[in-house]
């Protein structure tokens, strides 16, 4: 008797791995630009709910764009890795071509639903397509050049900003040092991603293959940068503050605690910083984070006249040196 073979059904499911739906919890970082958007315009008109929903779906929508062309060109050094080999590509479940065809349906329905909301929200959303593009696809590929690797990933944060602060159709633009600001703490969060993926591989070659990037770094390189893209975030939220909203200064103690228990965390043994999607669930940086989150809302909103006495100028400026 010939022996009967078993039939494997076709499945969606790997198809949708790819497109990393349980990543759009990092949508969150668009609602600080409606939160700043509001308190800038001072209003909420009644769209802003149905404007946010819509939007927080095609911010979603592009970024799984992203994640799908992301899962396709990286196949080949995923299989390097001691966990990303088994993502859907690299373990040959799923169909390159198809996976390309997901690549644009997602753009082009992530469009569609940002167009209805304005044309400055669509374009920020664009970039932000734009941006996967530099970021994955040689010539460019930005991912494979050190520090830039870090900083053009960073820009997403800029990006999603913009795109919250749109939804809310506030007529002017957001401060240029709050977008900086942004954008240096997403290169922060970033580098110290590179550091704990570069520990837990151990190997600098196993890395290299990995992630070309690596073939460069090491963890003193990585700490450095770390350090630069912390400073660099603190110095603009500073100048932010400092002529938009001086209430703000008071947050500064918990924003360090955030920053330095992020940084605890990059030293541990398959650290969770390495998948920032499920970091909900680490509670000893989810505590100091809503507490930090509650304290910047509310200093978005209240205002402490006694502070801009306490920090106002006790000067007209700095004498200029004698000969």
């Amino acid at each position: 008797m010939q022996p009967t073979l078993a039939r494997t059904k076709p499945s969606w499911t790997p198809y949708l791995k790819i497109a990393r739906f349980d990543h759009w919890v990092k949508n969150v970082f668009v609602l600080p630009g409606i939160l700043t958007g509001v308190a800038a315009s001072g209003k909420i008109d009644l769209g802003l709910g149905m404007r946010t929903a819509l939007g927080l779906v095609a911010v979603g929508l592009i970024a799984s764009s992203n994640y799908i062309i992301n899962e396709i060109m990286d196949a080949p050094f995923d299989r390097y890795h001691p966990t990303k080999r088994m993502r859907p590509i690299p373990a040959g479940l799923v169909s390159v071509p198809i996976a390309y065809c997901l690549w644009i349906a997602f753009m082009l329905a992530g469009m569609a639903a940002a167009w209805v909301i304005s044309i400055p929200f669509a374009a920020s959303l664009g970039a932000l397509w734009l941006m996967g593009i530099c970021y994955n696809i040689p010539p460019l590929r930005t991912k494979d050049v050190p520090y830039l690797d870090v900083i053009s990933e960073a820009v997403n944060n800029p990006l999603r900003m913009l795109a919250g602060w749109y939804i809310t159709r506030t007529p002017s633009l957001p401060p240029g040092s709050l977008l900086v600001c942004y954008w240096m703490i997403g290169a922060y969060f970033m580098g110290i991603k590179r550091f704990a993926e570069y520990r837990e591989i151990g190997n600098p070659a196993v890395s290299a293959a990995y992630r070309r990037s690596f073939a460069h770094y090491d963890e003193p390189r990585l700490l450095v940068s770390v350090m630069f893209y912390a400073a660099f975030a603190m110095l603009t939220f500073g100048a932010f503050l400092v002529r938009y909203r001086m209430e703000l200064v008071l947050s500064f103690p918990l924003v360090a605690v955030v920053m330095a228990v992020y940084l605890k965390l990059a030293f541990e043994p398959n650290s969770a910083v390495q998948n920032p999607e499920y970091l909900y669930k680490e509670k000893r940086l989810l505590i100091p984070v809503t507490i930090c989150a509650v304290a910047l809302i509310a200093l978005l909103f209240v205002d402490l006249p006694v502070l801009h006495h306490v920090f106002s100028p006790r000067f007209s400026g700095i004498a200029p040196a004698q000969p």
